[in-house]
């Protein structure tokens, strides 16, 4: 059986050219979605007309009960889970002050938490499988932080923490846990910024350019293939932050 891999949050953006990409080179995907099941449904009558399936799965993967039935289900169905690519995220630009609870634990909870779920129900597998890939998706704000985008911020480190402290913990059992950290990418979670905005942001990046979500599919595809990186976070931001 071909390699079986998790995307989650594959609906839009990032999550979307990992899935659309890995499922065209011929990898079983599992493309998990929440809440846009149009965008979701689009993807995969793309992809049907050229004669690829893809394994849409809806689950709120903030929420462990409906994580831990996704894994189930994966597991019962394929068998084996090979490839974890925790993606699915949420931003939010707002002064520091005015934060409140549900903003900071929405925000933990989509971001950080989803990871944790997923992956602690994943690796359980991999474990016992003696082999694994895990690649999360956080962001440059992880690492330099972002005026007015603490709570963000916070949960992309959370991200790459994690990172860290997996590699060493799983390295033993041949599974490799690296992060990819995004600068600015053209997908929704930018539309908001106005054109002064996005020609000001590219005048301060060494390539001059925003980013594409083939760059990002890309790196994952060299992390999936790779054999001897683990606990990095790669960041994809074309000189942005050095």
């Amino acid at each position: 059986m071909n390699k079986v891999v998790i995307v989650t949050g594959a609906s839009r953006g990032i999550g979307r050219e990992i899935a659309k990409t890995l499922a065209i080179k011929g990898y079983r995907v599992i493309a998990n979605f929440n809440k846009s099941e149009k965008q979701m449904k689009e993807l995969k009558e793309e992809l049907n007309k050229n004669s690829i399936d893809i394994d849409c799965y809806k689950a709120d993967i903030s929420k462990r009960k409906e994580t831990k039935e996704l894994v189930q289900y994966i597991i019962k169905k394929y068998k084996k889970i090979d490839i974890l690519i925790n993606n699915a995220g949420i931003s939010q630009i707002k002064e520091f002050t005015q934060i409140t609870d549900e903003d900071w634990n929405n925000m933990i909870n989509i971001n950080l938490n989803s990871v944790f779920y997923m992956t602690q129900e994943v690796c359980k597998n991999m474990i016992n499988n003696k082999q694994g890939c895990i690649i999360n998706i956080s962001s440059i704000w992880g690492i330099v932080g972002a005026s007015c985008e603490v709570h963000y911020s916070v949960s992309k480190a959370g991200i790459d923490a994690m990172t860290k402290s997996l590699a060493k913990e799983l390295g033993p059992s041949n599974i490799r846990i690296n992060s990819i950290a995004p600068g600015i990418i053209d997908t929704e979670m930018n539309e908001d910024l106005s054109k002064e905005e996005l020609i000001e942001i590219k005048n301060g990046i060494p390539l001059e350019k925003i980013g594409k979500t083939i760059d990002i599919e890309r790196c994952v595809e060299w992390l999936i293939n790779d054999e001897y990186t683990t606990g990095q976070v790669i960041s994809i931001n074309g000189g942005w932050v050095i």
